[in-house]
């Protein structure tokens, strides 16, 4: 096999995302064509010869890393002494299927729009590293989210482009006479059709349905263009086509499913689907059928705020679902109660929420406050209970630590905690071994890092300059932010619960931190608001309008377009990662935990994981975990408690050295890496999905077939 044809199998697989030793073979060969390329090694290898290859592999004797890179996959594919082996036995024949609308797991992919999909991207890696028997589900979007642009006034702008899947590692599933793989769904007024590709994540298959196929009208060719755009009629079809048309294709590729893992309402019409099938296949009626599927449905909620549960109005519930209800011999009010928190109110909607809660044994928010979140948003559900006995529990999310780590410190920590440490990230005594790490090595590792980051930012503000016509600043770009500089990083949706601007509140005051002469502070923001959302955009605008002024520009930046390759830059570089959203609208929060993994230290309100994690000296906390019932008040509170904290906590530690060395932040870094790394990964999470929710679920079906 030549050395062309090796580096595309190794970039056909995504496990390539998540070992940098492959990455930088793409570096080496080709610095320029590899970021014009987008990271992208399929891209790249389309935009270069074979011959070129070699000669450039032969020039820089990249040949034994590449068989090397190959070989290490292989082997990885076919290990059978994975803890999924010995643990997860009896999923191996029927694995568990994990649906969500989102996946994130890498730039180069554009089919995610945060932490919904990073974190359903994390979790089939982590299934992957495991051995988890599973199977993810979701939907090719060919024009992904949005590309964000500010204007001149700082106001967002969107753009869209086109998904080229000659440059992806998608394969076009077929049946066995060559023919693609069609999957068809009724509804009342038309029949839906879409196409189904593979994508490998290590030792995981990922499907994801696309509607642009020639079957399809117009309208329908569009339904997967964009993640979470147009109207209810357009998302329902889009979640018909994840939730039915994912059980579908599971049926038509004859697998069957031990557990169905819903993550977030989008999939929920899958439990109808598979109900249906399981109906005919078993010829039971549906209270029957539906209540064998609730033994194996696992649902996973994220959303503390109400307005994000899609709901739909019966007209379009029946037109959609109606076909459907028919096969499953329910009238439409039945449907219409499958969906409703009262069943006999005809004027309430169909919730996508409602509908996975009542039809799964097992449920969960994603951190434990997020959990006491989701049981008082939903008792009603359950009238009858008191609070602490509704079925919804908790799982705390984690990252997926090779994927957020930077190379740096994977070198770091396989030369300190040992070349096995990944297999062995949720003990707490391979964490120990942090404590071993020579203060200077790691203060410069971080330092090399943040400059790293600075420089990254530079481009990506250069670039922003350019497009908008300021000349005058591009000569200045090379001024903005100072290695040496406390760096604070803020990125994340910028929605107004999530409080994007609460830094910006005192302007007099933030001039003084950012001015210092001897203490002074930076922050780099970043996030995208929803299309829609002008309050979201409005924080947004404040945001860059700030970056824009006079007496801040050179420490205060936004960074246009947050995405995967952003994010990866900002956690691996900052000192200080800043969350203040207000309590408890925070589901979890997870970019704080990328943040930890590379010595940086959490500036947070006491919400989301951060409330389970922060121990008084593995961080810094936004205040007590007071809520207001007054959101201004709160507001006020909380930027109070923030300036507070900075200015008598976090700059005074930063800027205490000794020989050069912040030796007593060293140890607060230390120590958050010892204390969090071990608890908020991905395989720990994986892990505790696996016994908590996916055993008993597959072993309960089991049962009851019996």
């Amino acid at each position: 096999m030549q050395l062309h044809d090796r580096l595309r199998a190794l970039s056909m697989n995504l496990w390539w995302t998540w070992h940098p030793e492959v990455v930088s073979i793409f570096l080496d060969l080709d610095p320029i064509l590899w970021r014009e390329s987008g990271h992208n090694p399929i891209a790249f290898l389309n935009g270069i010869t074979s011959d070129q290859v070699e000669e450039r592999a032969s020039d820089l004797a990249l040949h034994s890393r590449i068989d090397y890179a190959f070989r290490r996959l292989n082997e990885y594919l076919e290990a059978r002494n994975t803890w999924g082996k010995m643990h997860c036995g009896n999923l191996s024949m029927r694995p568990v299927v994990y649906f969500s609308a989102e996946f994130g797991l890498h730039e180069s992919l554009p089919i995610y729009s945060g932490g919904l999909g990073i974190l359903a991207g994390d979790h089939l890696k982590s299934s992957s590293d495991l051995g988890v028997p599973l199977i993810g589900v979701g939907l090719l979007y060919n024009q992904g989210y949005f590309d964000q642009r500010l204007n001149a006034d700082g106001w967002q702008e969107e753009e869209y482009t086109t998904l080229d899947v000659a440059n992806q590692p998608l394969e076009l599933l077929r049946d066995h006479s060559g023919t693609p793989v069609l999957v068809a769904i009724e509804t009342r007024k038309c029949r839906l059709f879409a196409r189904a590709w593979q994508v490998q994540v290590g030792r995981i298959r990922l499907f994801l349905l696309d509607s642009n196929v020639e079957e399809n009208s117009e309208e329908d060719r569009d339904l997967t263009s964009r993640l979470y755009g147009g109207d209810d009629r357009l998302r329902i079809r889009q979640e018909l086509l994840l939730g039915v048309g994912g059980a579908r294709l599971l049926q038509i590729l004859n697998v069957h499913p031990g557990v169905l893992h819903l993550n977030e309402g989008h999939s929920a019409f899958a439990i109808l689907e598979e109900t249906r099938h399981v109906m005919k296949h078993d010829n039971i009626p549906f209270r029957r059928a539906h209540r064998r599927v609730s033994l194996y449905t696992v649902f996973t909620t994220h959303t503390p705020v109400a307005a994000g549960h899609d709901r739909f109005s019966s007209d379009l519930t029946e037109e959609h679902l109606g076909v459907l209800r028919d096969d499953l011999g329910l009238s439409h009010h039945d449907l219409m109660a499958l969906g409703r928190v009262h069943p006999d109110d005809d004027s309430e909607n169909f919730c996508m929420t409602v509908l996975a809660l009542k039809s799964c044994r097992r449920a969960n928010g994603v951190s434990a406050i997020h959990g006491t979140v989701s049981r008082l948003m939903w008792r009603e559900l359950w009238p009858s209970r008191p609070e602490e006995d509704i079925p919804i529990g908790h799982i705390t999310n984690g990252v997926h630590a090779l994927s957020w780590l930077a190379p740096q410190m994977v070198q770091l920590f396989n030369a300190r905690l040992g070349g096995t440490w990944p297999s062995r990230m949720c003990h707490p005594d391979i964490w120990n071994k942090i404590e071993e790490i020579d203060d200077g090595e790691l203060w410069e590792t971080h330092q090399n890092l943040k400059v790293r980051l600075i420089r990254f930012v530079r481009r990506r503000l250069a670039a922003q300059s350019e497009r908008l016509g300021h000349t005058g600043t591009i000569e200045e770009i090379d001024r903005i932010l100072d290695p040496n500089v406390l760096t604070i990083g803020s990125a994340r949706r910028l929605a107004v619960y999530k409080r994007g601007d609460l830094l910006l509140s005192d302007h007099e005051r933030l001039v003084r931190l950012v001015s210092d002469a001897r203490r002074p502070v930076q922050v780099i923001f970043a996030g995208k608001a929803h299309p829609r959302d002008d309050e979201g955009k409005k924080m947004l605008q404040k945001i860059a309008r700030c970056s824009f002024d006079e007496s801040l520009r050179r420490r205060i930046v936004f960074v246009e377009d947050y995405d995967y390759n952003l994010a990866r830059h900002l956690v691996q570089g900052v000192d200080v990662w800043l969350n203040n959203p207000r309590r408890p609208l925070e589901a979890c929060g997870t970019s704080g935990q990328k943040a930890v993994l590379n010595g940086g230290l959490n500036l947070s309100v006491l919400d989301g994981w951060w409330n389970e994690a922060y121990d008084g000296a593995n961080g810094f906390a936004i205040g007590h975990g007071g809520m207001h019932d007054d959101p201004a008040e709160q507001y006020r509170r909380d930027a109070e408690f923030l300036y507070d904290t900075l200015e008598h906590e976090v700059i005074p530690l930063y800027y205490d050295h000794v020989d050069d060395i912040p030796l007593e932040w060293v140890q607060r870094m230390k120590h958050a890496m010892q204390t969090l790394g071990w608890r908020f990964n991905a395989d720990r999470m994986v892990k505790d999905y696996a016994g908590l929710f996916y055993l008993p679920a597959a072993l309960a079906a089991s049962s009851e077939a019996k």
